[in-house]
């Protein structure tokens, strides 16, 4: 697998308290299998979708212990100099970049809206290497913000990416690219979400069939946020895992609707 253009979705991770029940809810909704804790790493555990690394889970560090949830790492090739670049463009650096061995350099960060990502400098832990549409594998993920603006400048300034804005009254909803490639989306917190609810990066995860993924999520404590339903891009539905951490699933055969009108933003 080839090192990603930076600012692409390379990896994604969540901290569970209790991980041992993360990797028994995600095997049976996602059918993923779990590697070896490595406990020089923290006892962090990657995920595998056929044999493909598609996620990680890890206990939280100390201090650390709140609530669950995921973090969507971007590619960069040279960790600091992308720190850099997101405090000159109004963001906090929560985690300093940190060498992970020989795997590759890490940083934590959160941009003006409040939106908590990481960045992923690849050695030899390349990221995702289960292609999108395989089932339990990464497929896509959306920025969730009331503020867009900042949003909206930060990332492009900090990954450079361009964007374009769906024309549709009813959301306000962006997207990201690198090139020809739609890479990353933004949507708009309306008064749907709860206050206490903060900005968020929600991750999809593929799936044969959503509706029976979400029956076997709610069978074992998820809740349904929003969803099923169906889409141009496929039917989807929004759910927090039973530790509180939200992810989407996306069966992206399924898919009804004609696709929205999308505009260039200058």
């Amino acid at each position: 697998m080839a090192v990603q253009p930076e600012g692409t979705p390379c990896w994604a991770d969540a901290m569970f308290s209790d991980v041992e029940g993360a990797k028994s809810f995600y095997s049976d909704v996602l059918g993923w299998t779990f590697g070896e804790s490595s406990s020089e790493y923290g006892n962090y555990t990657q995920a595998y979708a056929d044999g493909k690394a598609v996620a990680a889970v890890v206990p939280p560090m100390p201090g650390q212990e709140g609530q669950s949830q995921w973090c969507l790492y971007l590619a960069s090739p040279d960790a600091a100099a992308t720190a850099g670049k997101i405090r000159d463009n109004g963001g906090e650096v929560l985690m300093e970049p940190m060498q992970v061995g020989d795997f590759g350099t890490m940083c934590l960060a959160r941009d003006p809206s409040g939106v908590a990502f990481g960045v992923w400098q690849s050695g030899t832990h390349e990221g995702f290497e289960a292609p999108p549409e395989q089932a339990g594998a990464f497929c896509w993920a959306e920025i969730y913000t009331r503020d867009p603006g900042k949003s909206d400048a930060f990332f492009p300034a900090v990954f450079g990416y361009s964007a374009k804005q769906m024309q549709d009254d009813a959301i306000d909803f962006r997207m990201f690219n690198l090139g020809d490639h739609t890479v990353l989306g933004r949507m708009k917190m309306t008064d749907d979400f709860p206050p206490e609810v903060p900005a968020y990066i929600n991750v999809y995860f593929t799936v044969p069939d959503c509706d029976d993924a979400v029956a076997r999520a709610t069978k074992l404590g998820a809740v349904v946020r929003f969803g099923p339903m169906d889409s141009p891009f496929g039917r989807f539905a929004a759910l927090s895992d039973p530790q509180g951490a939200s992810f989407s699933v996306i069966d992206v055969t399924t898919t009804q609707g004609d696709m929205p009108q999308i505009s260039d933003v200058s």
